[in-house]
């Protein structure tokens, strides 16, 4: 069985690959970014969210993934019966909560998950659901804040949590250039948000 790929919070896409095996080293893995020529700072991160279908500033946010067995992780996870990793399921939350927080700064900081202090899970996402995550703000403040956070499909919970973020500045010199968000703002973020945010 491959290992399976389970991306940070807005880190850059890494893949796994498997190596030749050996009996002194059966399993070897690589980190290997999918255009080698540049750098990590500067590939596309990992987006577990399709759109933004709501967006109060500072209050709540409301944004859909789409669930589709031609995702790449479904194939692992498990082999004829393919379901969405609840880890996956709480990254989508985490950036629904992260990009709420976040804008409510209007992005001046980088925003880092901290800790998930509650998750439950409440039934499988399958291929076809679409997910909706509604994350409310709860504490905003210079250093970081909390949001709650559920994911439905239709009328049913799927999931719900809480997720506590960080705030590092943007000119910290210990954070390294694979952190930069620049790109989920800019670019991924400025059009999932467009037409839906609400002062």
């Amino acid at each position: 069985m491959q290992p399976h790929r389970v991306p940070d919070l807005m880190t850059a896409a890494v893949r796994w690959q498997r190596s030749e095996r050996s009996e002194d080293q059966p399993w070897q893995c690589h980190y290997k970014t999918p255009r080698s020529e540049k750098s990590l700072g500067e590939e596309m991160r990992w987006f577990w969210i399709d759109r933004f279908l709501e967006f109060q500033s500072g209050q709540m946010a409301k944004a859909v993934k789409n669930v589709s067995l031609s995702e790449e992780h479904m194939h692992d996870h498990f082999p004829g019966f393919p379901i969405m990793p609840c880890s996956l399921i709480m990254e989508g939350m985490a950036q629904t909560g992260g990009i709420l927080l976040g804008e409510s700064h209007q992005f001046k900081y980088l925003v880092f998950l901290a800790k998930v202090p509650k998750f439950t899970s409440h039934r499988a996402a399958r291929p076809g659901d679409q997910l909706t995550y509604t994350a409310t703000l709860v504490d905003n403040r210079d250093e970081g804040g909390m949001t709650n956070v559920t994911a439905h499909c239709g009328d049913e919970l799927v999931a719900e949590a809480e997720i506590v973020f960080a705030f590092l500045a943007q000119d910290d010199e210990s954070i390294p250039v694979s952190a930069r968000q620049n790109n989920v703002v800019e670019s991924g973020l400025a059009a999932m948000l467009h037409g839906v945010m609400k002062k």
